[in-house]
């Protein structure tokens, strides 16, 4: 038996043991094993199909339709493969996907891989977990099956893109959480060409651009922050980016103060604390010097009088 490999994300794909299968030319027959694929779990009503996929057309013509491409879906599927192993199930009022046939599909690696992760935020995920992910936002290769505009395909594209912006968010608090900032910081940019309003994502950004000793990165991201606020949504940034974007300004940080006590905190790393100490240390010395400037200025006009 072969393995069909199908690939929704992006431009429809089928192949057949690495092969392109070219019996599916037809839009109306890909959009009927495409919809299949995607609500793979549950049987479907001929006359749902039916009016889902030719619903602007009369009930008898609609019905005739599916038949219609039924069979040639079943005969480019099936031709030379034995007996029992059709990829549909087809009944007299129903039709399904036979789930034990041997299928790659992205979309079902896709949605696997965050259903396994989903009750975790990104900061909690272990490595295995983080490969997943990782693995499972490659294949988002495009929006579902781009370039389609029927109903049911911009509700499940908006569905699938949504878990996929998830995914990113998980990947970039395990970034920050595993220092391998570089990394978050590309996942945070995909998010913000979906989402340039997303304030959370702007948030991170700030926070590891700081603590990769980016502070100007840092401090950038705010300026995006705010313009894209106004400009997408009309408000301005919530209390809490406003508190970050002032603490990476003056550089002033709990953890540093905490890092200069003899106990190490969990989850720092030393090259951390002696960045962070080293930090303390630039801002404190010109501090001193700024205070020295003023001790003297208050001097010299002391001295006119």
């Amino acid at each position: 038996m072969s393995t069909l490999r199908i690939q929704l994300f992006g431009k429809f794909s089928l192949q057949r043991d690495s092969q392109l299968l070219k019996g599916l030319a037809a839009n109306k027959e890909q959009e009927l094993l495409s919809y299949l694929l995607v609500r793979r779990d549950r049987s479907h009503p001929r006359e749902t199909l039916a009016s889902v996929l030719w619903g602007n057309t009369s009930t008898e013509r609609s019905k005739k339709y599916l038949r219609q491409a039924l069979w040639h879906v079943q005969a480019a599927l099936e031709a030379g493969e034995p007996t029992g192993t059709q990829l549909l199930v087809v009944e007299h009022n129903w039709v399904q996907l036979n789930l034990q046939r041997e299928v790659w599909l992205d979309v079902e690696v896709f949605e696997q891989a965050f259903a396994t992760t989903h009750d975790r935020p990104g900061n909690q995920l272990d490595a295995s977990d983080a490969a997943l992910l990782k693995n499972a936002v490659e294949l988002y290769k495009g929006e579902l099956l781009d370039g389609w505009y029927q109903d049911w395909c911009i509700f499940e594209r908006e569905r699938l893109q949504n878990i996929y912006l998830c995914m990113l968010e998980k990947l970039m608090g395990y970034c920050e959480k595993q220092s391998e900032y570089e990394g978050g910081q590309r996942y945070g940019s995909t998010i913000l060409s979906y989402d340039r309003a997303h304030e959370r994502t702007y948030r991170q950004l700030m926070r590891m651009h700081h603590k990769a000793g980016d502070r100007t990165g840092a401090l950038r991201h705010y300026q995006r922050c705010v313009a894209a606020l106004d400009e997408e949504l009309g408000i301005k940034p919530e209390r809490r980016t406003k508190e970050l974007y002032e603490y990476i300004r003056n550089d002033e940080s709990t953890e540093m103060d905490t890092a200069a006590s003899a106990s190490t905190p969990v989850g720092v790393s030393l090259p951390d604390i002696l960045r962070r100490l080293k930090q303390l240390h630039s801002v404190l010395a010109g501090l001193q010097e700024r205070v020295h400037r003023d001790i003297k200025t208050v001097e010299r006009t002391l001295d006119k009088h």
